[in-house]
């Protein structure tokens, strides 16, 4: 298999790990929260919702299992950081396939214009 193929299959598959976390509403919903730049802890990003502490860690985990954020410890906090470079790299992967989409619509309209 060749290298290129070897890393498509791998940006692939990350990037359907990255679009299945960011699927659920929830988890979406602490992402938003997440792009102000700043660490969030816990309790902040579970004020205003109806989700405990222990549910919202369980969304933070699974975001954090796909590379979308990142924890750190600030004391005996832990806080949560959005990871840009996975939203980069799925968007990465979106721009590829509305490419090859848009390419594809070009070479129609190129057959059927055709005298």
């Amino acid at each position: 298999m060749s290298n290129r193929i070897r890393s498509g299959t791998a940006v692939l598959k990350t990037s359907a790990a990255i679009f299945a976390a960011l699927g659920d509403e929830t988890r979406l919903g602490l992402v938003t929260k997440l792009t102000g730049g700043e660490p969030q802890s816990i309790a902040h990003l579970t004020a205003g919702t109806k989700l405990t502490r222990q549910g919202v860690t369980k969304h933070l985990r699974v975001l954090e299992e796909v590379g979308v954020v990142r924890s750190l410890k600030v004391g005996r906090e832990s806080r949560f950081a959005l990871e840009a470079k996975a939203l980069d790299d799925a968007r990465g992967y979106l721009d590829h396939v509305s490419q090859q989409w848009d390419d594809a619509l070009a070479r129609l309209k190129a057959f059927v214009e055709q005298e």
